[in-house]
């Protein structure tokens, strides 16, 4: 009868769920200390894992959970035992069981996820894992989160989603039993989430933007409204799908396979709706910076050898663009603008839409290499002249599902975005990622307008807020209390999080503000701080997947060169001295690896520190001094204004700091006053003091330090 009821149960899950095991034969289980361990989704997981192992494992079950009718149901039919995870007692059964070469499976977060992504590690079965040294047989669950018996309400629902169990290639924890118990339990645990994270991004299959935008849709109705710009239009799944479609025809007529196309729109559905109908069709969006110089414009399209460039008149006139506009068209360049490109759909295009493309529009969907180029971004020229950063397919989908394995965005959150779209932190981590994720955006155009940002936080309902350390010091200064009494995240990247900014938004909005770090050529998310693994004063864990080493960098002790190598890096750069060649990733540790230029340390724990910028150092009086600290100690005595500071050539000290600063009254005396408090370095204290009305910024946020240095050269 039992044996019966096994082979009905298996036809009855492959029939509904189209439960599929993959890597079965690439993976053999050992018996001799084997250990599965899965992520825990729903209350289907034990008895699929039973029904389609290909080991009779013993299932390790939490004594409350199986309490619970449903978890009561199905036990008597496998092999279980039932342990309390803070008695002693159940530590010592777990091992008896490991030692006896009995498969077990545990689920080391104890519980189905409330979230979607992975819940705390419980520290006991890391502990078992790392003192028995036992085999690790990570499995994959995926599917069942959205079918009716998982916990996570947030995430939409299908009756018959399929399931999917993906057995990984076996592993093993470090030995910690030269450290103390607690630290041990401490270390293990931290491990075990790494590769559990690890895991569940190596089973994500790349494809191209359109095509993951496509795919999000089999989860939501194409009516779900899901971005408003300032136009107050709410557009649906179904409105982006056909204006991408139809822009993807009009695009084409003006356009060449592979060709660098100019994109020069601000915050807008129809933005969007562009970069998914060139990157759909091979044609490779390259946002460009309105906010910058006329010179660095010509220079973006020169290095990039853009011939088109597709814009509206409506913001050229509200922006004030039409002189940089003439001079782009002088040097040869076609300017399209929106509002004339309709005019351009013929009959045939139209009847294509209605037979067609509206009837069936995954037939749109081009399907090609993920390694193509997906995207061109240009660096904010604070080092010099702008350079080119090609992204993949591959490579912003990746940073997208590696930041999905460990922050829960859902259906229910609304993402305030205004940071700009030529910035990859806001196109990747603000607009695409909650958008692929089913959340709503609502797209602001400027992050400048303080005033206007905190009451649309307030009247939109806001969940989601992703800025700059600049930005948030001046919406807390025009914000009431309670305008961002919705927030769930304030993702904090581009430049530091000082201690006055994060002390005040947590007294004025009770909020945590979580700090990250990145870089363009990252896609750009490199590491961030979570609710589960938070630091102050550090930039949070590497996300999962990234390699990092660090190379010694003479004159620094705390510290070295941070080189990554990871699936979200870019294909190449495109540089002015040699326009249109791609010039491949580039560090000293070989090919592969990214040399991201910033002096970094990494605790015991994991958590990355970004000392400062290489070439954010001077030497002075034969000692290497960070700007950032010079910076730090300005800030410290005058919290409530802005400060940079850049440094120049002096015949005797080397170089010498120069502060810029919008209050002015402050003194040198001052500084050195808060460096001693700080402990830091007098030589750290700026020699020379110049005042400002304002420090000038760049369009992601960042001080425009080449204006500021340009003044004092």
């Amino acid at each position: 009868m039992k044996k019966f009821l096994y082979y009905f149960l298996k036809l009855f899950f492959k029939i509904i769920y189209r439960v599929e095991l993959k890597n079965p034969h690439k993976v053999q289980i050992s018996n001799e200390k084997s250990l599965i361990i899965a992520n825990h989704q729903s209350y289907l997981d034990g008895i699929i894992l039973y029904l389609y192992l290909p080991v009779t494992p013993i299932f390790v079950i939490n004594a409350q959970v199986a309490k619970e009718w449903r978890v009561r149901l199905i036990l008597p039919f496998f092999e279980h035992i039932t342990i309390d995870p803070s008695h002693s007692m159940s530590v010592k059964s777990i091992i008896r069981h490991i030692e006896a070469n009995r498969p077990l499976v545990i689920f080391p977060e104890g519980r189905i996820t409330n979230t979607g992504i992975l819940m705390k590690i419980y520290q006991g079965p890391a502990f078992i894992v790392a003192k028995t040294q036992a085999t690790i047989y990570p499995v994959r669950i995926d599917g069942a989160v959205y079918t009716g018996f998982a916990k996570a309400v947030t995430l939409p629902k299908k009756s018959f989603h399929k399931i999917t169990l993906t057995l990984m290639q076996p592993t093993k924890l470090s030995n910690y039993s030269k450290y103390p118990p607690k630290i041990a339990r401490k270390r293990a645990s931290d491990e075990l989430r790494k590769k559990m994270l690890e895991m569940l991004f190596n089973t994500y299959k790349p494809t191209t933007l359109f095509r993951a935008f496509f795919n999000t849709q089999n989860y939501f109705p194409k009516s779900r409204k899901v971005i408003e710009d300032i136009k107050q239009i709410e557009y649906s799944y179904g409105d982006l799908n056909r204006m991408t479609i139809v822009l993807g025809m009009l695009l084409k007529k003006i356009t060449q396979k592979n060709e660098n196309v100019g994109v020069l729109l601000p915050n807008l559905a129809p933005t969007l709706a562009i970069i998914f109908a060139l990157s759909n069709h091979q044609r490779v969006p390259s946002m460009l910076n309105f906010s910058t110089g006329i010179n660095a414009l010509i220079n973006s399209c020169k290095l990039a050898e853009i011939k088109t460039i597709i814009t509206s008149s409506s913001f050229i006139q509200q922006a004030n663009l039409q002189e940089k506009v003439s001079e782009l068209a002088k040097i040869g360049i076609k300017i399209y603008y929106l509002e004339d490109l309709r005019a351009r759909l013929s009959i045939f295009d139209k009847l294509k839409w209605v037979f067609i493309y509206r009837l069936l529009p995954k037939l749109a969907i081009q399907d090609f290499d993920p390694e193509k180029p997906a995207i061109i971004l240009f660096t904010s020229g604070s080092e010099g002249v702008p350079k080119g950063v090609i992204l993949s397919h591959r490579a912003i989908l990746a940073n997208i599902e590696q930041i999905r394995t460990i922050i829960d965005i859902n259906k229910n959150d609304k993402v305030l975005n205004a940071l700009p779209m030529f910035h990859s932190f806001g196109l990747t981590a603000a607009t695409l990622m909650p958008l692929f994720f089913g959340a709503k955006i609502h797209l602001h155009p400027s992050p400048l307008h303080y005033r206007d940002i905190p009451e649309i936080a307030y009247d939109k309902e806001c969940t989601l807020l992703f800025s700059t350390n600049t930005f948030l010091a001046n919406y807390g200064k025009y914000a009431q209390p309670y305008d961002f009494y919705k927030m769930r995240y304030v993702v904090v990247g581009a430049e530091k999080l000082t201690e006055s900014v994060n002390q005040y938004w947590h007294d004025k909005f009770g909020i945590r503000i979580l700090e990250g770090y990145g870089a363009t050529e990252a896609a750009p998310v490199i590491s961030v701080n979570t609710p589960l693994d938070y630091k102050f004063g550090t930039v949070g864990k590497f996300l999962p997947a990234i390699e990092y080493r660090l190379t010694k960098v003479e004159g620094i002790e705390d510290g070295g060169l941070l080189h990554i190598k990871a699936p979200n890096l870019k294909t190449g750069y495109l540089l002015i001295d040699n326009p249109g060649i791609v010039r491949p990733v580039k560090s000293q540790l070989g090919e592969g690896w990214y040399d991201t230029g910033d002096i970094v340390n990494v605790d015991d724990e994991g958590f990355l520190k970004i000392v400062g910028r290489a070439k954010r150092f001077a030497k002075i009086a034969g000692e290497m001094i960070s700007l950032e600290v010079a910076e730090n100690i300005a800030r410290t005595a005058s919290p409530d204004h802005s400060h940079a500071v850049c440094s120049f050539s002096d015949h005797d000290r080397g170089e010498i700091l120069f502060l810029f600063t919008t209050d002015n009254n402050l003194s040198r005396e001052q500084l050195q006053k808060v460096a001693r408090s700080l402990g830091e370095s007098e030589l750290a204290v700026a020699k020379q003091i110049k005042y400002q009305d304002q420090i000038p910024l760049l369009g992601n946020g960042k001080t425009d330090y080449v204006r500021l240095q340009a003044t004092i050269n």
